[in-house]
């Protein structure tokens, strides 16, 4: 007979929430199991946030060295060494994932166990261990934190080539001739200007008319200006339709407004968006539900249909940010051990795209105050305005703040320009304490700083 191993939790992924979880737990006195089918530390450490933004990082050297001449500085030709860009990445993937594991071990109460974990009736799990053989597990409570994986369109030829994903472009050792990247989103952004960097041809396909959609137009169009000035071609609605190997390439067929474009490159980047890893967790023998895409359905404190089983982070859908995700875990930390009532609902969600200038945004766009029927008001200043951003030769981009016209509230901000993350976190700090946009008008900010922009800024705000 099958030995059933009783815990009082079992929290399935270990990723930025998952992780912290599962030690709040064993450290509250909890017997948690905690299982991990293939990185300790999720997707972010492994796979996204910190290989992409340490390679980025490389990018950035690469673009600042070419533009030496433009500070006075002479330098030869440069040389990209892919394989040291990559040793650097996996070092840094290395130390953070190698910490996830310690985090973990210090806890008695906790057991890791590393396999792939699926429902077999109603609380009750079955583990199929990787080193081989199987552990079947049950809990009162059990969370869900398996996260999402690249999406793979059903293009006619698309499986017939070596396409790259997001995870395995970051292996390559050489610098592909031409990158296409088939997706206009902030992933496939992010990776095709820093190959550019690296010194590929890069074309972009997007099917919508812009790039990256949830921003308003105005944005998009100034990011869009950028990537065209570096040297990036981009093929707007734009559908591709066919993809076939040629000699020494592989040729992607597109539907665009000017008739059928063939496009040759030497190697393709699918970046289409990323799909939740819910499809073998056969929720159906515990009876959670999903919706038509397979993310899982919670109410506002995480709550599945299920009671005692939640799920978190971008399994559930919704933004898929690391930051939410640990947010989810602070709910979940708040509601079960410190008996508060913490709930998603009207949480902040900031965000930064690392392109380069960054675009950091938070808080409601102008499109959807408009939608909203709000009394707003714009203030726009483009980077070229700013004085630290002359001095550092890095005019690019545009901010742009909307702001409540009864409530001198701040409403929203997109930041494109040189650090426009760290800026878009000062204005979601006086957004959090609920400052009107006029204390950040007149505020004495350090000279000369990125951050006294500000003040010209919302200085700008319509009457």
């Amino acid at each position: 007979m099958t030995t059933v191993e009783r815990y009082d939790a079992i929290v399935i992924g270990t990723g930025q929430g998952g992780g912290p979880l599962a030690g709040k737990l064993a450290g509250a006195d909890w017997k948690t199991a905690v299982v991990e089918r293939e990185h300790v530390g999720g997707s972010c450490v492994n796979v996204g946030c910190t290989p992409t933004k340490t390679m980025v990082a490389s990018a950035r050297v690469a673009h600042l060295v070419r533009r030496a001449v433009d500070y006075g500085i002479r330098t030869g030709p440069i040389t990209i060494d892919q394989k040291v860009v990559r040793r650097r990445k996996r070092d840094i993937v290395e130390s953070f994932s190698s910490g996830s594991r310690r985090g973990l071990a210090q806890w008695d109460r906790l057991d890791l166990i590393m396999g792939e974990a699926r429902f077999a009736g109603h609380k009750q799990v079955v583990v199929v261990l990787n080193d081989g053989g199987e552990r079947t597990l049950t809990a009162d409570k059990i969370f869900i934190n398996t996260g999402l994986r690249p999406a793979i369109p059903p293009i006619p030829g698309l499986a017939d080539v070596a396409y790259l994903d997001s995870t395995s472009i970051m292996e390559v050792d050489t610098v592909p001739d031409h990158l296409i990247v088939l997706g206009g989103g902030y992933i496939g952004l992010e990776f095709g200007q820093m190959f550019r960097r690296f010194g590929s041809e890069v074309t972009v396909i997007e099917m919508m008319a812009r790039l990256a959609p949830r921003e308003d137009p105005d944005v998009c169009g100034e990011l869009q200006e950028i990537l065209r000035e570096d040297g990036i071609r981009l093929l707007l609605n734009a559908k591709a339709t066919e993809v076939t190997q040629t000699n020494g390439g592989i040729r992607v067929s597109a539907e665009t407004p000017g008739g059928r474009e063939d496009v040759v490159g030497s190697a393709v980047l699918v970046a289409v968006g990323r799909v939740p890893n819910t499809d073998r967790l056969n929720l159906e023998a515990t009876g959670v539900t999903a919706d038509s895409r397979g993310y899982i359905e919670v109410n506002d404190r995480l709550q599945t249909n299920v009671p005692g089983i939640y799920a978190f982070g971008d399994v559930k859908g919704g933004p898929a940010f690391t930051h939410i995700a640990y947010d989810d875990y602070r709910i979940l930390r708040t509601n079960l051990l410190e008996g508060g009532d913490a709930t998603t609902a009207n949480r902040f969600v900031p965000y930064v795209v690392f392109v380069d200038p960054q675009l950091g945004r938070i808080g409601l766009t102008e499109e959807e105050a408009k939608a909203q029927g709000l009394n707003y008001r714009v203030a726009k200043m483009p980077m070229s305005h700013v004085a630290r951003a002359l001095e550092v030769e890095e005019t690019r981009g545009l901010m742009k703040v909307i702001v409540d016209a009864d409530t001198e509230q701040i409403l929203g901000c997109a930041v494109l320009g040189i650090e426009g993350g760290e800026i878009m976190s000062m204005i979601q700090i006086a957004m959090m304490g609920r400052l009107p946009y006029t204390r950040l008008r007149e505020a004495t900010f350090a000279h000369p700083t990125l951050a006294e922009a500000l003040n010209n800024l919302f200085g700008k705000v319509e009457a």
